[in-house]
């Protein structure tokens, strides 16, 4: 140990002489002295001796290291400083400027920041193996963490700019990539602040494509770092517009590296959270790319085995089921069990509901993937990978009906997770109507009064369900639940407000002969009796009235008067008239209806006419019914 400690004591003191000779020089008067001191420094000083790059830095002052950098870029002149030094004098400027800002105080100030666009430039240079291109990087990271101005002058130099420019020809997994990494992340709070105004999109887009490599391909600590870093960029606020810019990208590339890397996370033992990142990945790749982008080859570093196609879709779904399942657990743990009180349960409540926002959006996907399987040119499942598929979505949808019940059973029935829920159900009755039979005949009145946080009535829930409820009610068993859950009255109230949205412009078709087909379906199956519920369907003909008055559609105008016809059977028009609600005006437009979809028969009919003539046969059947008990329709008809 005696001699370990004097060759450390010599050490020391040599380093304590060596800093002296080195102070008295940078402090002469001569421009030649103070290169000899800061060639000195780079000899002996080490990078973690803070007090001493202080002491160095003191001694030989901003003023001259400003002058050496510019005379490296040919804008200054150093005493002795010729052209042909210049590239010298650039590598040693560049060096210890780098050196002195591992010191955060001389990294945070004036004279650094300053300095930023001047760094900027000599990267830019593009010379051939330049030699400081790392200590750059080390200078832009240090000076832009040390301070907020540092960061603000990073960004405004045009960080984003330079680093889209740069990053493909940095080597993979080098400190100079994971610099380049590390300084994206430290940009993303002034990009969220102005990606919109200065068009750093198509800029990003191409960043994003270089760390998706590094995702694919590393298989270090790294690889994590690419993971936050794009779950990050994906979780923006200006994700959507981004998604627009790497949908453009030639380049399949970079989509196939996310598959890569998603895969290689999700089928290895890591952190829940950063699954959970790996899932945001999937499902913005999938918002990109489409729901065939979970069925492609998956190449990993050392894996000489093909892997299966469907396996990044079987990963990606047993996960999204894991996460499902967990996260509603906890949610309604802390929406019904934790404490009330607390401000951190309802932060926690609105952070699981955004992660639930994610997988449902996920599994949504996969369900419409499923639904379309062989329908689409190349995607296609073997059997075994469709039961598992099947079986998945299975566990999942009953998962979400339990979260569910277990709100009704609360007597919740507002709430965005409520809301997001009826949704994922939806989408999976609309393929298979018969799953979880039980349970939906438990749940569906339920469902059908869910409301979002800013709804006044259950709209959008109603929506959702539309698709299966139009299925189920073709059976007399559907119409039967509709009618005893009350659960009409909603999609009454729901196609009621389509129809006004239609008419103020906003257009959506395929919710509303939904609608009406699930009304028609019960009323033809007869259900229903108008003294049940008058004033529903009072207003449902004042809306059918409305709907039609000014449109030349025949489906629009054939659909209105099958329902009003159906209706027609249960009452009759002395009734209507003395309905306080229904006004004389409102049946002149319903017998203008009915005399308009009765003078369609027998004319020609185009292809997409002739898909109404079993509308028209309900009215005119409904016609002969009750024609006599409907006078002034009689009269509308026969003019």
């Amino acid at each position: 140990e005696e001699p370990q400690l004097l060759q450390q004591q010599e050490e020391e003191q040599s380093q304590s002489v060596s800093l002296q000779d080195c102070l008295k020089l940078l402090k002469g008067e001569r421009d030649e002295q103070r290169l000899a001191g800061l060639l000195l420094v780079t000899k002996f000083c080490k990078s973690d001796d803070l007090v001493s790059l202080r002491a160095i830095y003191d001694a030989v002052g901003p003023h001259f290291l400003d002058r050496l950098l510019r005379t490296g870029l040919g804008k200054g002149v150093v005493s002795s400083g010729s052209g042909e030094n210049r590239d010298a004098y650039l590598q040693l400027s560049v060096t210890v400027l780098s050196a002195f800002c591992r010191v955060s105080e001389i990294a945070s100030s004036k004279e650094m920041v300053s300095k930023v666009p001047m760094i900027f430039e000599v990267m830019s240079m593009n010379r051939s193996g330049m030699p400081v291109l790392e200590e750059c990087y080390e200078f832009l990271y240090l000076v832009s963490t040390a301070s907020e101005d540092g960061l603000t002058a990073l960004y405004e130099s045009g960080g984003i700019k330079l680093l889209a420019h740069q990053m493909s020809a940095l080597p993979d997994g080098s400190h100079l990539m994971e610099l380049a990494m590390k300084l994206v992340q430290l940009m993303l709070k002034k990009l969220s602040q102005g990606i919109v105004e200065n068009d750093h999109l198509s800029e990003l887009s191409v960043i994003v494509t270089k760390i998706a490599r590094q995702f694919a391909l590393l298989q270090n600590a790294l690889k994590f770092e690419a993971l936050h870093l794009l779950s990050a960029i994906f979780s923006s606020e200006y994700s959507t517009l981004l998604h627009d810019a790497l949908r453009v990208i030639q380049n399949e590339n970079w989509s196939n590296h996310m598959r890569d890397g998603v895969a290689t996370i999700l089928q290895n033992r890591v952190a829940p959270a950063e699954k959970f990142e790996a899932l945001i990945l999937a499902e913005s790749m999938v918002s990109i790319k489409g729901e065939g982008w979970l069925i492609g080859q998956i190449n990993l570093p050392n894996v000489q085995d093909p892997i299966p196609a469907d396996r990044c879709l079987l990963l990606v779904l047993e996960s999204s089921r894991v996460e499902v399942a967990v996260l509603l657990n906890e949610l309604a743990y802390s929406k019904y069990e934790a404490s009330k009180s607390s401000s951190s349960t309802a932060e926690t409540i609105i952070s699981k509901q955004q992660k639930v926002t994610i997988v449902f959006s996920l599994v949504e996907k996969i369900i419409k993937l499923i639904s379309n399987i062989g329908e689409t040119e190349g995607h296609h499942l073997d059997e075994n990978t469709f039961i598992k598929a099947i079986n998945g979505l299975n566990e999942t949808i009953g998962v979400v009906l339990e979260y569910l019940q277990d709100a009704k059973e609360h007597g919740q029935k507002v709430g965005n997770d409520l809301l997001a829920s009826v949704r994922l159900v939806g989408s999976y009755l609309a393929e298979a109507p018969v799953a979880c039979e039980d349970k939906i005949t438990e749940l569906l009145g339920y469902m059908l009064s869910v409301e979002g946080e800013h709804e006044s009535s259950p709209f959008y829930s109603v929506c959702f369900l539309l698709p299966m409820l139009c299925q189920k009610t073709m059976k007399i068993e559907g119409c039967k639940l509709l009618a005893s859950s009350g659960g009409y009255k909603a999609v009454v109230d729901c196609l009621m407000k389509l129809i006004e949205q239609n008419r103020n412009g906003v257009e959506n078709n395929g919710c509303i002969f939904l609608a009406c087909d699930t009304i028609m379906n019960l009323l033809k199956m007869e259900q229903m009796t108008f003294s049940e519920d008058e004033s529903t369907f009072i207003s449902l003909l004042k809306a059918l009235a409305l709907w039609t008055e000014k449109t030349n559609d025949p489906s629009v105008v054939m659909m209105a008067s099958s329902i009003c016809t159906l209706i027609f059977d249960m009452t009759s028009e002395n009734a209507l008239l003395n309905h306080p609600s229904l006004s004389s005006s409102c049946l002149n437009s319903l017998s203008r209806l009915i005399a308009r979809s009765l003078a369609s028969w027998g004319q020609d009919m185009s292809d997409a006419a002739k898909a109404d003539m079993d509308l028209l046969e309900i009215v005119t059947a409904g016609y002969s019914r009750w024609a006599d008990r409907f006078p002034q329709i009689q009269k509308a008809v026969e003019r």
